[in-house]
């Protein structure tokens, strides 16, 4: 039987969340778009458990946002506030495949070793020059402004490169004010950036031919599933909630092409 739907719209509000500007933001942005509403099973919208110690337990408070546009088949985010044990915002907005769009990705996590923060407009095919360059041209010069004011976060898989672009902002900051005071300025406003660039985007697509709209869909559907089998929120969420509503939450979810389009 298929779990009941529930809109998402209404703005989420976690108590003592630090990504809660950056939520916001996004969401006034897209305003301008028109969204509406989009279906998330009633489980997933708003979910509390526990973690640390008996002793010592922590609340975990997991929240679902999203809505959807003609031209965006979901936005949605993942927001996650654990106290000293976690808090992230995991922002992924998924174009129609009838639209010559990428993706817009944004990972904001901190944890007890450091933050982790990534952001990107992430590619259907990064070997097809005709989705990438008219993005790229736009993106690097927004990357190359913030990257000199960040450390570097180190390599990434080989398997992974073929989902980022060349203007992946991706650093690692440890715990402190320092840090605090580099969210609240360079990645805040990065985040702001790239975001505006990509809602230009969206703006100025038009439909493609329907043999063009398969050849994204392919490409859409590489994405998802490797960012459903590789997702590296799994063993945290699983901790949190349990493996079971892990799972369902990652492709039901948060990875949900192809329940939409299947095979």
């Amino acid at each position: 039987m298929t779990a009941p739907q529930s809109c998402s719209l209404d703005q989420v509000r976690i108590p003592g969340w630090r990504w809660q500007p950056f939520l916001d933001h996004a969401v006034k942005m897209l305003q301008a778009l028109e969204p509406a509403a989009y279906p998330v099973p009633e489980q997933f919208l708003q979910k509390t458990g526990s973690t640390g110690s008996k002793a010592q337990p922590v609340v975990v408070q997991t929240a679902t946002w999203a809505c959807q546009t003609n031209k965006l088949r979901q936005v949605r985010a993942a927001c996650v506030e654990a106290g000293p044990a976690a808090s992230v915002l995991n922002l992924v907005i998924n174009p129609h495949c009838r639209f010559d769009l990428p993706f817009f990705g944004a990972d904001l996590v901190t944890l007890p070793s450091g933050h982790l923060l990534a952001l990107d407009l992430q590619p259907v095919d990064r070997s097809d020059s005709l989705h990438t360059q008219p993005v790229w041209d736009r993106l690097l010069p927004i990357f190359n402004s913030w990257k000199p004011h960040l450390p570097d976060g180190g390599p990434i898989p080989a398997e992974a490169e073929p989902y980022f672009s060349p203007a992946f902002l991706w650093t690692r900051l440890p715990l402190g004010a320092a840090s605090d005071e580099l969210i609240a300025t360079v990645i805040f406003q990065a985040f702001a950036e790239y975001l505006k660039l990509y809602l230009q985007l969206v703006h100025e697509a038009a439909p493609v031919a329907d043999d063009r709209s398969a050849i994204l869909l392919n490409g859409q559907r590489r994405y998802t599933s490797y960012r459903a089998e590789k997702d590296p929120a799994r063993g945290m969420l699983s901790r949190f909630h349990g493996a079971e509503w892990t799972e369902t939450y990652i492709h039901e979810v948060l990875f949900d092409l192809d329940r939409h389009y299947p095979e």
